[in-house]
C-alpha cells in the first residue's frame, strides 16, 4: 500500500480488523498511513491524516451489499485482493472461516468487478496449493490437484474461480502464490514472530518435523515489489494456449498465475540460527512431529515472474530477519 501511495496512486484500503491475531498490529499498520482507530466507522471510508490519496474502510468481504456499494462508488481501475482467512493450522479447527472469507468473500469481489467494469484483478494465492506435489522447485506448470488443508483448497478454488471470470467476462486476473512471507508488520501467528517472541521471553519454541523443514522464506519488500509489478501489468491471453495441452498457469482467457518466492529455500534450523545470531542467545527447542496440513519442503520456481516482469525476489534471510527483529523490538518497546 505504501508503495502505491508514495508513487501517487489513489488507494482505498479494506480490512475487517477481526481478532484472528493481535489487532494492535493491524491498527499499527493503519496508523503508519495516517488512519487512527478512533476515527474508524464501520462501512464508512476514513481519510488518512498523512496521505490525501488514501482512504480506509472497515468492511467484511462476506458483506455482499457493502462490497457492491464500495465498488459502485469508487469506480476502481484495478483491484488487488490480499484479504483472506490465512493459516494452514487454523483451518483444521475453524474451517467455516475459510469458506466465508476465502470463497464467499472472493466471489463477492469477482462479482463486484464484473458489474462495475473492473478489468484488472490481482489476488493472493499461496504456495500451499502445491500440497502433495514433491517436484522441486514448485512450478506453476505442476498439477495442484492434491491440497492437504482446507486453506490450500480455498486458495486453489480462488484460482479456478478467477479463471472462470476471466473467460466469461474478460476480466484480467493474476494470482500470486506467495511463499512464506516474513518481515516487519507480519502476522503474529507466523514462525518468525513466534520464535522471536519466545526467545525474548526465555521460552522454548516448537520445532516441527524434528527440524527437518525447508522453506522458501520471502521478505515482505520483495513481495511488495512483485505485487506492484503485477498490478501494473495485467494478465493477457496466451496466444500459444490450446485445449489439447495442459497449461496450468495461463489460458486463452486473460489469466495468469505466478510463484513469488525467494527461489532459495532455507533449512528451518538455519532460519532459527539466524534469529539466534541477531539476538545473541540460544533458543530452547521442543522437537515435534510434522503437523497435519504442513509440507516438509517448499521451493519456488520464479522463472515466469522473472521473464514477464523482469524481477525476482533476492533479500538474504539474515538481512530480512535482522530487519524484522529491529522492528519487533521498536514496536513492542523492548530494550535489550
Amino acid at each position: 500500500m505504501l508503495a502505491l501511495l508514495e508513487r501517487g496512486d489513489e488507494v482505498v484500503g479494506l480490512d475487517c480488523i477481526n481478532e484472528y491475531y493481535d489487532v494492535k498490529v493491524k491498527y499499527g499498520r493503519l496508523e503508519r498511513v495516517g488512519v487512527y482507530p478512533k476515527a474508524i466507522v464501520e462501512n464508512e471510508p476514513t481519510s488518512s491524516k498523512i496521505y490525501n490519496n488514501y482512504r480506509f474502510i472497515k468492511l467484511h468481504l462476506e458483506d455482499k451489499d457493502g462490497i457492491n456499494n464500495l465498488f459502485n462508488k469508487q469506480k476502481f481501475d484495478a483491484v488487488c485482493n490480499l484479504a483472506a482467512q490465512a493459516g494452514v493450522r487454523y483451518s483444521l479447527s475453524n474451517p467455516n472461516a475459510y469458506i466465508s472469507s476465502n470463497i464467499i468473500g472472493f466471489l463477492n469481489i469477482l462479482e463486484a468487478c464484473r458489474h462495475n467494469n473492473v478489468k484488472n484483478l490481482s489476488y493472493a494465492s499461496s504456495s500451499s496449493v502445491y500440497g502433495l506435489n514433491e517436484n522441486l522447485p514448485f512450478s506453476t506448470s505442476d498439477s495442484v490437484d492434491h491440497p492437504i488443508s482446507l486453506y490450500a483448497a480455498s486458495k486453489k478454488s480462488n484460482e479456478l474461480m478467477a479463471h472462470t471470470y476471466s473467460h466469461l467476462f474478460d476480466i484480467a486476473t493474476t494470482g500470486l502464490r506467495f511463499f512464506t512471507v516474513y518481515g516487519p508488520w507480519g502476522r503474529p501467528d507466523m514462525a518468525l514472530f513466534l520464535f522471536v517472541k519466545a526467545a525474548i521471553e526465555g521460552k522454548a519454541i516448537d520445532v516441527f518435523n524434528q527440524g527437518n523443514m525447508l522453506r522458501d522464506f520471502t521478505y515482505i519488500d520483495d513481495i511488495v515489489e512483485g505485487v506492484v509489478r503485477v498490478i501494473d501489468n495485467p494478465a493477457v491471453s496466451d496466444e500459444n494456449w490450446n485445449g489439447k495441452k495442459v497449461y496450468n498457469c495461463s489460458s486463452s482467457a486473460p489469466y495468469k498465475i505466478y510463484n513469488i518466492g525467494n527461489n532459495n529455500p532455507v533449512a528451518l534450523m538455519d532460519f532459527i540460527k539466524a534469529i539466534e545470531r541477531k539476538l545473541g542467545i540460544e533458543i530452547e527447542k521442543n522437537y515435534l512431529p510434522l503437523q497435519a496440513g504442513d509440507v516438509p519442503k517448499t521451493f519456488a520456481d520464479v522463472s515466469d515472474l522473472e521473464k514477464d516482469m523482469g524481477y525476482k525476489p533476492s533479500t538474504p534471510i539474515q538481512v530480512g530477519i535482522d530487519k524484522f527483529i529491529e522492528w519487533y523490538l521498536e514496536f513492542y518497546k523492548i530494550h535489550r
